[in-house]
């Protein structure tokens, strides 16, 4: 057997946890010195040391690795179980990552206040438009919510569209909607020629925008917030409100997302 300390290092945890692990019942020695008190263990307590380990590494509490551990999780189990927790570790960096770059491109966004132009902004009218479309429900409006759910709405509707052999006729469409709870209905869209059918896709037709101020935005979209500042400065200077949140058409998407160019279209009306 052997002593605490050489247990520890064995299982490559500390003296103090194992303490702990004896207190609460976890993991109790294999025999206790009734005259010193002292501690010892066996190696095959080692199996039952690597579980809890693992397990409260997956984010439990203690009293819940014990309850896992009395129902005797299998290897396969253990295994399924970290999966599952890197998984939502993965999805919890990504979401973190998303957010990290919404708040730099804020703060490019404040760095160049008072540099930016009016004379980029367009007033016209967007026709209206038939395309094919998925839509999926967002948080809300901020770029961590939006990036997550459009991209791949994206992917999605494109490998659709390209295995229905529905011809595309221009850029992709991207559209919000706002729904009463503070979310936002998301919608991904491929112009195309198609009339509604038995697809496994919507096919819908775009109202026209008859007064739309426009905008062009040069770079990925996670940048896209000093471009929206400029068109709000204009929108105000020139005694308009908004009536709706903008579409963004892709009118250059390659791989490098800082050459991507997106038009903004907004519906405005006269103010007041």
């Amino acid at each position: 057997m052997f002593s605490i300390g050489e247990f520890a290092r064995l299982g490559l945890v500390s003296v103090r946890m194992l303490r702990h692990y004896d207190a609460i019942g976890l993991l109790r020695p294999a025999h206790v010195d009734q005259a010193t008190g002292y501690r010892s263990y066996q190696a095959a307590q080692l199996s039952r040391l690597n579980r809890i380990v693992a397990i409260k590494g997956l984010g439990f509490t203690l009293e819940q690795v014990r309850a896992i551990l009395d129902e005797k999780v299998s290897q396969e189990e253990l295994h399924g179980m970290v999966r599952m927790r890197r998984a939502q570790l993965e999805a919890r960096i990504s979401a973190d990552l998303a957010r990290l770059r919404s708040v730099e491109a804020r703060l490019r966004t404040i760095e160049t206040e008072g540099y930016m132009e009016s004379a980029e902004v367009v007033l016209k009218r967007v026709a209206p438009i038939r395309v094919a479309e998925l839509s999926a429900r967002a948080a809300g409006y901020e770029g961590e919510d939006i990036g997550p759910v459009i991209q791949p709405l994206f992917a999605e509707i494109c490998r659709r569209v390209e295995e229905s052999a529905v011809q595309v006729v221009g850029p992709g469409v991207a559209y919000y909607e706002e729904e009463d709870d503070g979310s936002v209905m998301v919608h991904a869209c491929l112009p195309v020629s198609a009339a509604p059918g038995d697809h496994d896709f919507q096919v819908v037709d775009l109202p026209a925008i008859e007064t739309a101020a426009t905008i062009i935005h040069h770079g990925s979209m996670e940048a896209v917030g000093q471009t929206f500042q400029t068109l709000a400065h204009w929108i105000e200077e020139h005694g308009y409100r908004s009536l709706a949140l903008a579409r963004e058409v892709s009118l250059h998407c390659p791989e490098n997302l800082d050459a991507w160019v997106t038009e903004l279209q907004m519906e405005v009306a006269p103010a007041g």
